[in-house]
């Protein structure tokens, strides 16, 4: 019996397995690239299409699988996420981007959470459409979403909002730097661009697409900074654990028999910050060939992708559009006002605060 269960589980694993593979042919097509939607994006309209079609037509033993990706595969996932970054690159780019990046995620979640209530919104969708903004959108999401605990399609709601506003920052930056009407010079754009847009492929494609020949190295530096924001992703956890715990104790909810609340310790985040720590090692080292360091590390990247793609194809094939309908605009209005603040604080920010912290 419990051969058989396991059987049916794989079955699900496998089903995703072969959407994730779908996303990342479906991602290679030019035009698909050209709007740099990543895998993870694909994975999860693929898996939302899943969900509004053939899911009531397969078997619902299937289902621990799928929820096998959105949990384990998910933390393993963004413990590997750290192999993407160095604390060296924290030094490149100086205290300024450091101070920026710190003051946007601040700002946004404090911003998005109480505008939530003003709108009188779902806490938990608020504050994982906040975090999406704040910090590295859909990789921030799914890195959320094992310490608030919510639904799945809350978690593609808030997904759904970084993949719209994302999107439409990666054209109008490029556009509004070229025309002159930031009045930024290349270091304090770099800065502005990669401390608010919301995914890492946005700020690549609005980088490459304002500093083609990398002449002015606006691109490098916005990634750098971008890279910055998302290695805050770990202590914001840990800091969003401790809180919603405080607050369901003193609304006396999700606790123990003992009468003390639940903590959850997202200890996926002390991994993240290690594999950082082991990556930086790692390139600062000289007995590794530069070669094979750069093919190991762009192997676990690639293996690492595919397991985020997984999870969030996963998540999509637990969403439902009759569950967006039930959420309603409000999560896209709060998106908005997100957005703004994005682009009018993040550019006060880069034009005055930035020169001081040089």
């Amino acid at each position: 019996m419990l051969s058989e269960k396991r059987a049916s589980a794989l079955h699900g694993v496998l089903l995703i397995v072969l959407f994730s593979c779908s996303a990342f042919y479906i991602a290679d097509i030019p035009f698909v690239k050209k709007l740099s939607f990543s895998p993870l994006i694909v994975g999860i309209i693929l898996g939302m299409l899943y969900a509004n079609s053939l899911r009531n037509q397969l078997p619902e033993t299937w289902v621990p699988g799928i929820k096998l990706c959105t949990k384990q595969i998910l933390r393993w996932g963004i413990i590997l996420y750290g192999f993407r970054l160095t604390f060296q690159q924290v030094m490149e780019i100086g205290v300024s981007a450091v101070v920026i990046d710190a003051i946007i995620i601040f700002m946004t979640i404090a911003i998005g959470v109480m505008a939530g209530r003003l709108l009188k919104m779902d806490e938990k969708t608020a504050l994982m459409t906040s975090t999406g903004s704040a910090i590295c959108g859909a990789a921030a999401v799914l890195g959320a979403e094992p310490v608030v605990k919510c639904a799945p399609y809350k978690t593609a709601i808030a997904v759904s909002t970084v993949v719209i506003f994302g999107t439409i920052s990666m054209f109008l930056y490029p556009i509004a730097y070229r025309a002159g009407i930031l009045d930024l010079n290349p270091q304090q754009m770099a800065i502005f661009t990669g401390s608010t847009l919301h995914e890492v492929a946005h700020v690549v494609g609005a980088g490459n697409a304002m500093d083609p020949d990398g002449a002015l190295h606006l691109a490098d530096q916005a990634t750098i900074t971008k890279m910055i924001r998302v290695m805050m992703l770990a202590p914001v956890l840990l800091i969003m654990s401790f809180i919603i715990a405080r607050v369901r104790k003193m609304r006396h909810t999700d606790m123990t028999d003992d009468g003390k609340s639940k903590i959850t310790v997202p200890w996926f985040a002390f991994g993240f910050i290690l594999v950082i720590g082991i990556n930086s090692a790692l390139q600062a080292s000289s007995f590794i060939p530069a070669e094979t360091l750069k093919s190991t590390v762009g192997a676990i990247n690639m293996l690492d992708n595919f397991m985020l793609t997984m999870a969030m194809t996963a998540l999509g094939a637990e969403t439902s559009f009759d569950k967006f309908k039930q959420a309603g605009a409000k999560p896209f209005v709060l998106a908005f006002i997100l957005y703004l603040w994005l682009l009018g604080g993040g550019y006060l920010l880069a034009k005055y605060l930035s020169p001081c912290l040089q």
